[in-house]
């Protein structure tokens, strides 16, 4: 696993996205969500298993994360 270890896996998943609110709060959301409803759309972090985990691209880094 690579990237924050207080996120898990979903810091590494292909289908994870960074969401930012207006007063600055960070989420994690599951784009596997949106056609799959075993998948939370915001897990609890840290995540350490997903059934729906994918490798992000080598190279790639999710917008917004820190």
């Amino acid at each position: 696993m690579t990237g924050d270890p207080r996120v898990g896996l979903c810091a590494a998943c292909r289908f994870a996205r960074v969401q930012r609110s207006a007063k600055g709060s960070t989420f994690w959301r599951c784009t596997r969500a949106q056609t799959d409803p075993r998948f939370p759309p915001y897990p609890p972090l840290p995540v350490r298993a997903c059934a729906g985990f994918e490798p992000e691209a080598p190279g790639a880094e999710k917008a917004g994360a820190r």
